[in-house]
């Protein structure tokens, strides 16, 4: 179940990434704009812890996820954002709940904080919008 958990979190940290990238392209406002690359920066560190604690529970990496569409309407996209930022939380909430090995703590924190702080970010934009 962990593991299941594990690499589909891999996969949407991954898919999260160039949506938010396509979505930085999309605005040259300097403060969305730091709210999308502060986020996108996130969402490739949690794919690269997520990828090594995979490692270290299987011995093997996920491979080839696939990229998401591009994001092609701002406050669209900040509202899918918004969406899939909160979905994150609840599911590194309970993957907390059951970890398998300590190192999985950290990683699994970590990006439950970023993705709530990410959920604030994003709701910013969405009024603002």
């Amino acid at each position: 179940m962990f593991i299941d958990k594990l690499k589909q979190s891999i996969e949407d940290e991954f898919k999260d990434y160039h949506f938010y990238r396509s979505m930085y392209q999309l605005t040259d406002d300097p403060l969305w704009r730091d709210f999308i690359k502060h986020a996108y920066e996130d969402e490739k560190s949690h794919y690269e812890m997520f990828q090594q604690l995979y490692y270290m529970l299987t011995g093997r990496f996920v491979q080839n996820p696939k990229k998401r569409l591009p994001c092609y309407n701002l406050k669209d996209c900040a509202k899918q954002a918004l969406l899939g930022e909160l979905e994150g939380v609840e599911t590194y909430k309970l993957m907390l709940l059951s970890i398998p090995i300590q190192q999985a703590y950290n990683p699994l924190f970590i990006a439950m904080h970023d993705e709530m702080e990410h959920a604030i970010r994003f709701s910013t934009m969405y009024n603002a919008l």
